[in-house]
């Protein structure tokens, strides 16, 4: 039977799913709000449809449901690392921002390097974060190979996210977060299951030639969006955010995992800056020109990315979630199965 729940009644189930599973609420509690965030901003690709891929994850042992994330923040350094331990992105970012927000108000720019972790999420509830404490910010982390780079033929880049967030006062934030790949993996599977063919130009099949089943498409490999564009910054994201903190590549990745079905297990790299230190000494306010250029973008017609996710989410705060019948017996069967729910 359907449903329609409050945003925080879902994530109070999702985090049952997760405790029921063995995780520890350490873990489990980041990882509950972000996948609550997923469905309650309309990102069905990073909603509940993630669960069953962190189950899986978790039973094949390629993460740790009771990590406690490490951290290691020298005095006066722009460097802020956490070992998230093999756990979940979410907890070693949860306690790494405060440190990082204090040293960017400080020094004007700052970096959280996240090591030994499974991210398996959208990168712009970390971006939200940082910008709620008046910083700028680019997040951006690897994945497992699964793009062939601009003509390549083989899956050699991840998908790669990057996103980046400016603060905006008594606003949301302006935010932009998407995968280097024409489409997030998420969304081919999403396909899969709807018996849905893939636009033109998302993927080729093993043979390397163009594909729309996404079946195909799974097992060869998605193409970067904007042909060389989109492949020279997905390199980018393997050098900064997998080679320079010293954590694992794409194809590292899977040949750690031996496998695409499960979330991937590498680092992450945050960039926060103060825009008021970075415009200290010159004429104008940062952010009251940063409204000029946006009101100028609109005043064309035009629409700031995530207008329509802030938009599900004012109606998923008023309104609730709507969750299929399907959706509600499955979340059931995760909470009373545990990981014998998953092969």
């Amino acid at each position: 039977m359907d449903e329609t729940v409050s945003v925080e009644t879902l994530r109070q189930r999702i985090e049952r799913i997760f405790l029921r599973a063995g995780m520890h609420e350490g873990q489990a509690a980041p990882l509950s709000r972000v996948i609550a965030a997923g469905e309650r901003d309309g990102c069905k690709s990073h909603g509940i449809y993630r669960i069953e891929g962190i189950l899986r994850t978790l039973k094949a042992g390629k993460v740790s449901g009771s990590a406690e994330p490490v951290l290691q923040a020298a005095a006066g350094d722009a460097i802020v690392r956490v070992n998230a331990g093999g756990g979940f992105s979410n907890a070693a970012f949860e306690l790494g921002l405060p440190v990082l927000a204090d040293r960017a108000k400080d020094l004007g720019l700052a970096a959280l390097v996240v090591n030994d972790c499974v991210h398996f999420a959208a990168l712009w509830p970390e971006v939200e974060a940082v910008t709620a404490h008046r910083l700028a910010v680019l997040v951006m982390c690897p994945s497992y190979a699964s793009v062939a780079p601009a003509g390549g033929n083989q899956p050699l880049l991840g998908t790669n996210p990057l996103a980046f967030g400016w603060p905006r006062t008594g606003r949301h934030p302006y935010v932009f977060d998407f995968a280097t790949s024409v489409a997030a993996r998420g969304e081919i599977e999403l396909h899969r299951r709807a018996g849905k063919p893939l636009p033109d130009g998302w993927a080729i099949d093993l043979q390397g030639q163009p594909t729309t089943d996404p079946d195909a498409a799974l097992a060869g490999a998605m193409l970067p969006f904007g042909g060389h564009k989109g492949s020279a910054i997905g390199t980018m994201i393997e050098l900064l955010a997998g080679i320079m903190i010293g954590d694992l590549t794409s194809p590292e990745v899977l040949d750690f995992l031996g496998t695409t079905a499960l979330a991937p297990f590498h680092g992450e790299l945050i960039l926060a800056m103060c825009p008021d230190k970075f415009a200290a000494g010159r004429t104008g306010d940062p952010f009251a020109r940063a409204e000029v250029l946006f009101e100028a973008i609109q005043g064309q017609g035009a629409r700031l990315p995530s207008q329509r996710r802030f938009a599900a989410r004012a109606k998923a705060e008023a309104q609730g979630i709507d969750l299929t019948g399907a959706e509600v017996a499955q979340m059931d069967r995760f909470l009373a199965l545990g990981l014998d729910a998953v092969a």
